[in-house]
C-alpha cells in the first residue's frame, strides 16, 4: 500500500467556509481520512505563570499552567495529536533560577509532550545538570545533529523517533543551533555540532524512503530567518526534499499561522513558530488520504491569555 498523502488545513472553519458547510462535512467523514492534530510550543523559558498584571502589554498572557488548559481542551476533541517542544524550555524566570530546570520539565512531562528538541539555554545550568533533569522527562528529547557521544548526555538523546498516531507513521528529527560562540564552552562540554543541512537531508531522506514514514516533522532550534546567510528554518526547508513540517524556536517569532517554503523539489514545506514564553500555541491539523496526492493549506495559532 502507498503512503498516505496529506491534506493540511489549520483553522477548521476556514475550510468548512471554502468548501461549504455539506461538502466538508461529506468530506471530513470519509473512512479513508484521518487527522493528525500537531499542536507546539517553544522558548517557554521557564515562565509557569502568566505574566502579571503590571507588565504592561503582556499582563495575563502566557504560562505553562494556562498553556496547559488550552493544549487539554485541544486533545479532548481531536482523536489524534501530538504536543512538541522546540526547544529554550529554560531560563528566564526564578524558577529556573531555583530548580535548575528539574520544574519545567516536570510540568511538561505532566502536561504529556510527546517529544521536544534542545535549545541553546538548556545547558544554561551545565550539561550535567541537564542530564541529571532529563530523568524526569517521560518524552524523548530528539537531538540529529548534536553529537552527545562523549558528553553526560549520552545515551539520553535519541537523532529521530517514528511514532505511529492513528495508522500515520511520523518520523521526528531535530536541530540545534551552533553553540560555539552562543554559550559558555564549560557549559556545553564535548558536545559536537554538525552541520544542520548536511544532517537534515541525510535523517529526512531515512525516514521518508528507507522507514516510510508518512510524515516528517522537524523539531528546530536554529531561528525562522535572519538577514545574513546563517541557517535558518527557511533555508532548511529550500534546501530539503524530504520534510514536510518545520516547527522552530530560538528566534521567538510570532507567526499568526504556518507559512510555506518550496523545497528542492517545488514541493511545499509548512514552517511553523510560536512566539515565545507560552503567549501562543502553535497548531496545525493535517488530514492524511489513502492513495491520494494533493496539498490544501490554511492554519491558525492560538493566542495564550486575555
Amino acid at each position: 500500500m502507498k503512503r498516505r498523502s496529506f491534506l493540511i488545513t489549520t483553522g477548521i472553519a476556514a475550510a468548512y467556509g471554502i468548501l461549504g458547510g455539506a461538502e466538508w462535512g461529506s468530506f471530513f467523514s470519509k473512512p479513508d481520512l484521518t487527522q493528525l492534530t500537531l499542536l507546539h510550543t517553544n522558548d517557554l523559558h521557564s515562565r509557569i505563570h502568566p505574566f502579571s498584571e503590571d507588565a504592561g502589554e503582556r499582563a495575563g498572557l502566557g504560562g505553562i499552567t494556562r498553556l496547559s488548559a488550552v493544549v487539554k481542551n485541544i486533545r479532548s476533541s481531536v482523536d489524534h495529536s501530538l504536543l512538541l517542544d522546540c526547544g529554550d524550555v529554560l531560563q528566564g524566570t526564578p524558577y529556573f533560577n531555583l530548580f535548575d530546570g528539574k520544574l519545567e520539565f516536570q510540568l511538561m512531562s505532566k502536561m504529556g509532550y510527546d517529544a521536544g528538541t534542545i535549545g541553546n539555554h538548556e545547558f544554561d545550568a551545565g550539561i550535567e545538570m541537564l542530564a541529571k533533569n532529563f530523568d524526569y522527562l517521560n518524552f524523548p528529547i530528539i537531538s540529529s545533529n548534536y553529537d552527545f557521544s562523549d558528553t553526560p548526555l549520552k545515551g539520553k538523546v535519541l537523532p529521530y523517533q517514528i511514532q505511529n498516531k492513528g495508522g500515520i507513521k511520523v518520523g521526528i528529527f531535530g536541530l540545534g543551533i551552533e553553540l560555539f560562540g552562543l554559550v559558555p564552552e564549560q557549559l556545553f562540554g564535548n558536545t559536537v555540532y554538525k552541520d544542520p543541512i548536511l544532517v537534515s537531508q541525510e535523517v529526512s531522506t531515512f525516514l521518508k524512503n528507507e522507514a516510510n514514514c508518512d510524515l516528517v516533522i522537524c523539531l528546530s532550534h536554529l531561528g525562522y530567518e535572519y538577514e545574513s546567510s546563517k541557517v535558518s528554518d527557511r533555508v532548511i526547508a529550500a534546501e530539503s526534499e524530504n520534510i514536510d513540517v518545520i516547527l522552530g524556536g530560538h528566534t521567538h517569532t510570532f507567526l499568526e499561522g504556518a507559512v510555506t517554503i518550496a523545497n528542492k523539489k517545488g514541493e511545499a514545506v509548512l514552517i511553523n513558530q510560536a512566539g515565545r514564553s507560552g503567549k501562543m500555541l502553535g497548531r496545525i491539523d493535517l488530514l492524511f488520504e489513502k492513495n491520494k496526492k494533493g496539498k490544501c493549506v490554511s492554519c491558525i495559532n492560538i493566542p495564550i491569555g486575555s
